[in-house]
């Protein structure tokens, strides 16, 4: 299941939004009415997962963290701590609760983001600050993708 795109939408009064239709009919066709939410632990937006998505990350830390690592069991328990199960309602939306919403500092317009197997939600304004502000998109690609980039010097 991948994500692709930027969709804008804008929240009603009560943090109800629509998901866009794109991203919905991957969801349905995959089966998922159910969503994890949680704040992303990089950038101020929020990230919906599917179900699998979340689980298969959580068995990840889950096994690497030692049950006697205090920093690990912290890690772990406040990134599920942070996360919440949402419901897709019947025309499409999910309330996105308040307090996550200040996180995010949406209020109103938002943007949703596909970032493979999940979607990011920003606020509109911060979505556009970021891109505006970020290191072009070349120059990332070259980083990441540049196998010379990234081979340690040869010593001499």
């Amino acid at each position: 299941m991948r994500f692709t795109g930027n969709i804008d939408a804008r929240t009603d009064e009560k943090g109800r939004v629509f998901i866009p239709a794109t991203f919905r009919k991957i969801l349905q066709q995959a089966g998922f009415d159910t969503l994890i939410l949680r704040r992303d632990i990089f950038q101020k937006c929020l990230v919906l997962y599917p179900e699998d998505v979340w689980d298969s990350m959580v068995d990840s830390i889950v096994q690497r963290t030692n049950p006697f690592d205090s920093r690990g069991r912290a890690a772990l328990r406040g990134f599920v701590a942070g996360a919440e199960r949402i419901g897709i309602d019947g025309n499409g939306r999910i309330l996105i609760p308040r307090r996550y919403m200040e996180a995010a500092d949406i209020c109103g317009d938002v943007r949703f983001i596909g970032m493979d197997n999940s979607i990011e939600i920003w606020s509109r304004q911060k979505a556009e600050d970021l891109q505006n502000n970020s290191e072009t998109l070349a120059d990332s690609l070259e980083s990441i993708m540049n196998p010379i980039a990234q081979q340690e010097p040869i010593a001499r």
